[in-house]
């Protein structure tokens, strides 16, 4: 299967980059690409959600719940690629019918749109395995993703859209037996899109290929990607956050964590507000992932006050996070957009995928629905043509 080839500096990851996505960090890898990258542009194939490990452990094996085939790998379904082509693709929600054409236009209840190039899409990522992890594909045990987020950068205007994708969520990703061979497309949870991969580059980009099919072929231009071990780091730099708990879903593990509380977030505490979650309960990771976006919006807010009193600290940062991360964005295209969001001149807009978590055979599933998720698409990369 040929793949095209990115530089990427190694490392796996973890949910330490919602830490990254807090502090602005996105990652763009070129605006010389633009060009191509939005002729690749456009909603195409339906997908449906995605599906993971319900424990929030640093388990690196895959769990096989759609079964196992003779070949050692989850069976293949018989599925397609989800993205499928720009060109001349439809697809269905609901009542209504999306259409793509080769100029990235979509005519969607009666109204025609084109999708925005002035976009550039990051995929951040944050995988269950503490340190780096260099595997084969197909040998399943990169490490899953416990968060997941695209953040969309608008190039000309700087305002950026962050959108939270639930691990549980169930969609077309890419399967290999364990000598490596691919078995094409299977629904299964989008965290274990990684997990398939070698820990560094064939990881990332069965990612990216994930999360766009799942978002109807939206383009990602690049992705990054941290382990356990930066988070505290990360934390450092910026001498420690405050963050509002949204939830009671740490009050038995850490009773001071109830919901409404002000807590200070340190080295030493900040991996279990972004990590913990009880395997026991069902849809846990949900309530995760709300603690998640709070402390990115509690990040945010934290990077902004220090960079008002040092505007060096989007460098530290980035330096502090280098030996954690594997990306294939430059620091010089890293420090632009991160200095645009710590000085506060750029609006940020977040959302949820829309959908329902539902208890599956074995694990937890969250399903997107598709008729609001097409509404977000639009809003979010498309514009009305005149």
């Amino acid at each position: 299967m040929a793949r095209r080839k990115k530089k990427l500096w190694m490392v796996p990851a973890t949910a330490g980059v919602i830490v990254v996505l807090g502090a602005g960090g996105l990652i763009y890898r070129g605006i010389s690409q633009k060009a191509a990258q939005s002729e690749e542009s456009g909603l195409a194939g339906l997908s449906g959600a995605g599906t993971d490990q319900k424990d929030g452990s640093s388990e690196s094996s895959v769990t096989q719940d759609a079964g196992d085939s003779e070949n050692g790998g989850i069976q293949d379904t018989g599925g397609t690629d989800a993205a499928g082509s720009a060109g001349g693709e439809t697809a269905n929600a609901g009542t209504e019918t999306l259409t793509v054409d080769r100029r990235s236009t979509v005519t969607w209840n009666g109204t025609t749109y084109e999708y925005n190039d002035h976009l550039s899409n990051f995929l951040f990522l944050g995988i269950d395995n503490r340190e780096k992890t260099e595997t084969k594909t197909g040998q399943a045990n990169a490490g899953q993703a416990d968060a997941i987020f695209l953040l969309s950068w608008d190039r000309v205007t700087y305002d950026m859209t962050l959108i939270s994708i639930p691990r549980d969520t169930i969609t077309d990703i890419e399967v290999f037996s364990a000598d490596g061979e691919s078995l094409g497309m299977t629904k299964d949870h989008i965290s274990l899109s990684f997990a398939y991969g070698d820990g560094s580059y064939e990881s990332c980009e069965l990612a990216e290929d994930a999360v766009s099919n799942l978002l109807y072929g939206v383009p990602i231009q690049g992705c990054c990607a941290i382990n356990m071990d930066g988070i505290p780091v990360l934390v450092e730099a910026v001498d420690g956050v405050t963050v509002t708990v949204p939830n009671d879903s740490l009050e038995t593990a850490d009773p001071p964590y109830q919901e409404g509380e002000e807590v200070t977030l340190t080295a030493d505490n900040v991996e279990t507000f972004v990590r913990y979650r009880d395997t026991e309960e069902s849809q846990s990771a949900l309530a995760r992932l709300e603690r998640q976006n709070a402390f990115l919006n509690a990040y945010g807010q934290r990077v902004q006050e220090v960079f008002a009193a040092d505007p060096g600290v989007v460098t530290q940062i980035y330096e502090s996070l280098d030996p954690y991360m594997v990306t294939n964005i430059g620091n010089d295209q890293f420090l632009k957009i991160m200095e645009g969001a710590a000085g506060g001149d750029a609006a940020i807009e977040r959302w949820t995928l829309p959908g329902e978590g539902t208890e599956g055979t074995s694990f937890d599933e969250y399903h997107a629905d598709d008729q609001a998720l097409y509404e977000m698409i639009i809003q979010t990369f498309y514009e009305e043509t005149e």
